[in-house]
């Protein structure tokens, strides 16, 4: 037995008494309900995924434990409501786990974690039973592009999917050509979405996540402009009084120290 498991159990019961006491005597906590905690929940995720990207681990374990307090209000809420408990939701992943993982509880033999992925998708459907969608356990509200790359994930899993890499480049230089060539707006916003969609499916081909390495450009970008701004400051002026050439000369300096 693992000598920190009952470390671990102490902990978790900790949080539960606490979420017990906040949601008995917190006029704020005993009002929140599973809606009103969701718009919560998505920017605390939101929170986690930026300190990943940072790489901050003490801010990555702060950030965890606001998500865990979610998970614990949340089943909170659920026992409440005779529905289902903190253990519910525990046991009910550690059986899914066990289910979608045959080639460690069980005898299947995969070669790589293509076939992991590739059986994850394919339990994830006998699951639920009833010849249901491929694309139906997509989320709605995903972000569009983590979304498209989430569909055609999906899609591969059954076999819907370009053999080799250079294929889908090719794609990508076809709907480049046919953006350009977009005779209104209409045209070039659908052009648009395919030319976005097209550079997804490369980037899993390539082993890419298109979210993140989005954001990371999107944080590049901030703290470069940052350093324009700090810089003009510094001159003694503001971004409106230099010139494009200034900035540019500005950028040049931040692509070296950021």
């Amino acid at each position: 037995m693992n000598p920190n498991n009952e470390k671990y159990a102490e902990a978790l019961r900790r949080l539960l008494v606490i979420m017990n006491e906040l949601r008995a005597k917190c006029p704020w906590d005993s009002k929140q309900t599973l809606d009103s905690l969701r718009h919560l929940t998505i920017e605390e995720c939101y929170e986690l995924s930026d300190a990943i990207l940072e790489g901050d681990l003490e801010e990555i374990k702060k950030e965890l434990g606001d998500v865990m307090l979610h998970i614990v209000f949340y089943s909170k809420i659920g026992a409440e409501k005779k529905a289902f408990d903190i253990a519910d939701v525990m046991n009910g992943v550690c059986e899914k786990l066990i289910a979608r993982h045959p080639h460690v509880f069980g005898d299947v033999t995969v070669k790589n974690e293509a076939d992991v992925k590739r059986n994850w998708e394919l339990l994830k459907l006998k699951e639920k039973g009833d010849n249901p969608s491929v694309l139906a356990g997509v989320p709605k509200s995903l972000p569009a592009l983590l979304k498209a790359l989430r569909i055609q994930e999906k899609a591969s899993a059954v076999g819907f999917d370009w053999q080799r890499r250079e294929e889908v480049w090719e794609k990508v230089e076809e709907e480049i050509a046919e953006f350009k060539e977009s005779m209104s707006r209409e045209e070039a916003e659908q052009e648009f979405g395919d030319l976005l969609f097209s550079l997804v499916n490369y980037a899993r081909f390539v082993d890419i996540n298109p979210e993140t390495a989005l954001e990371k450009s999107n944080k590049k970008f901030i703290k470069r402009f940052n350093y324009i701004e700090s810089a003009t400051l510094a001159a003694g002026k503001s971004l409106q009084e230099i010139s494009l050439a200034d900035m540019d000369a500005y950028w040049e300096k931040a692509k070296i120290i950021v």
